[in-house]
């Protein structure tokens, strides 16, 4: 297999989307092949992400959603986005995006993985691009779709609890979707061309910084911990040139997560919420409080570190790293300094392993030993986890393609791996597909009797809790945990659920 094959490299065009890489493929047959043979690798991720969008047909609201629905129904969207400030968590951004989806009630459960899936792969694709335009890499068309395509799998699949990152919109807009759209702010930054393009990117990035501010207190800390290391460290990373707006840019940045935190700690909701949680009498940063978040955090970590999934991020870095190569004039416009791999990779290191723990620190008094079973929380941080795995690989590709090292067989290697890694992910999901399937029927069978007996006129009505992957419903525990009886119960008309004990 040819590697670093000629390849014909045309300026990009500055309307140039996302399915176009830095490169045109050209006529050389060595470079048709390469984009061939990346274009049908991604075909892999592509379809896990296609099968899991399709079995979100399977998916029924639950837990927190229950009470969403009704408040949407009766009050629309604004008036979620009321109640989320005024009485439930100060979240204003975060009830929009869930006013969008419930406003449709079941349908909007079912497609939200793949409306949800699709953004995401488009931003990250779009983000792939950008970065590789601005550091001045030339490509075959395939390997930015490669590159984002493994890198959506691997963060959406390689976690512990798929439902809830993937299938259960209200964990997925708060921890899935957030940290992503955190990242997207970047791409207005990496194609700034002029004084137009810089100022749009100010602008993006502040918006986005507000917005993410009232969307994930996690997803806030993460950006806060990335912007803050492009301040301290730029003098390394930027040449004399880009080093002021980066830093500009940044601290624009964030003061838009700034004033979207303000917001969200001062509402009437987040205050309900932490006295609720016993968070004004238990302080974070109290020192018992730090360090059982930190066992808490070394215990997230083990579980991280020991998904061998992940390795398929290293393998996509790798390929890019060795089909990648500079693009003639590329130099008379860098912004970064010469590569420093070690550099770059520590730092990203750092700043996965200090916002992790910072995710860890602010959702314990909420969670406390449970945070260790919330894995929801935990996707703020693994993004940036996946890049950082990415980063690293498309280093030791340069390293070896720089060396002169057997290319052809690092190349198939890292693609084999790919491979396997997409197969691990698929397993899980079809057992996950089954569950999900299973429970959709029996939900639709309650669901049905449900509201025929409303509509008789019936007050009071049993429910059986029907769950999923660790999903709470009325009556869960053995009959012990009441919550959300009372959403069920409004969400039929009813004036009261009682526990069943058998489906209708």
């Amino acid at each position: 297999m040819a590697v670093g094959a000629s390849r014909v490299t045309v300026p990009p065009d500055p309307g140039e989307g996302p399915g176009h890489g830095p490169e045109k493929g050209g006529g050389d047959p060595r470079g048709s092949r390469t984009t061939a043979w990346t274009v049908g690798l991604s075909l892999l991720p592509l379809g896990l992400l296609a099968a899991a969008s399709y079995l979100g047909r399977y998916v029924r609201p639950s837990a927190d959603e229950w009470c969403f629905l009704p408040v949407v129904r009766d009050e629309g969207v604004l008036g979620l986005v009321g109640k989320f400030y005024l009485t439930d968590n100060g979240r204003v951004g975060n009830g929009l995006l869930v006013g969008l989806y419930a406003r449709f009630p079941v349908a909007g459960h079912q497609w939200y993985g793949l409306v949800s899936g699709a953004l995401m792969l488009g931003l990250l694709w779009a983000l792939t691009v950008s970065l590789l335009r601005r550091a001045g890499q030339s490509v075959p068309r395939g390997v930015p779709l490669l590159v984002a395509s493994m890198i959506t799998a691997v963060f959406l699949f390689a976690t512990p609890n798929t439902y809830k990152t993937f299938y259960w919109p209200a964990a997925s807009v708060s921890h899935t979707l957030a940290p992503v759209l955190a990242c997207a702010a970047a791409v207005p930054l990496a194609r700034a061309r002029g004084r137009r393009g810089r100022i749009t990117a100010l602008a993006v990035v502040l918006v986005a910084g507000v917005f993410v501010g009232t969307l994930s207190e996690e997803a806030s800390v993460v950006a806060l911990v990335v912007l803050s290391g492009v301040v301290i460290f730029a003098g390394l990373l930027f040449t004399d040139r880009a080093r002021a707006f980066a830093r500009g840019w940044s601290f624009v940045g964030m003061a838009g997560v700034a004033v979207g935190t303000l917001v969200l700690v001062t509402s009437p909701g987040s205050r309900n919420r932490r006295e609720r949680f016993g968070a004004e009498t238990t302080s974070m940063l109290a020192p018992e409080s730090l360090l059982a978040s930190l066992r808490a955090y070394v215990r997230i970590l083990e579980t991280v570190l020991t998904t061998w999934q992940y390795v398929g991020a290293v393998a996509a870095g790798v390929l890019l790293g060795l089909l990648a190569s500079r693009r003639p004039g590329s130099r008379e416009r860098r912004v970064l300094l010469p590569c420093r791999p070690l550099l770059l990779t520590g730092l990203g290191a750092a700043a996965f392993l200090v916002s992790g723990y910072l995710c860890t620190v602010i959702t314990y008094p909420v969670f406390g030993p449970r945070v260790v079973a919330a894995e929801r929380t935990w996707n703020d941080y693994l993004l940036l986890y996946v890049l950082l795995l990415v980063g690293a690989g498309a280093f030791l590709g340069r390293a070896l393609r720089s060396r002169g090292a057997v290319t052809g067989a690092a190349t198939g290697v890292a693609a084999a791996l790919c491979a396997v890694t997409v197969l691990g992910l698929a397993v899980p999901l079809y057992e996950l597909g089954h569950d999900m399937r299973v429970r959709a029927q029996k939900w639709d069978r309650q669901d049905r009797w449900l509201r025929e007996r409303a509509a008789e006129g019936a007050k009071v009505l049993p429910y059986k809790p029907v769950s999923v992957s660790g999903m709470l419903e009325p009556f869960s525990a053995n009959g012990t945990r009441i919550w959300p009886a009372q959403c069920v119960a409004d969400y039929y008309h009813l004036d009261k659920v009682t526990r069943g004990t058998r489906l209708p």
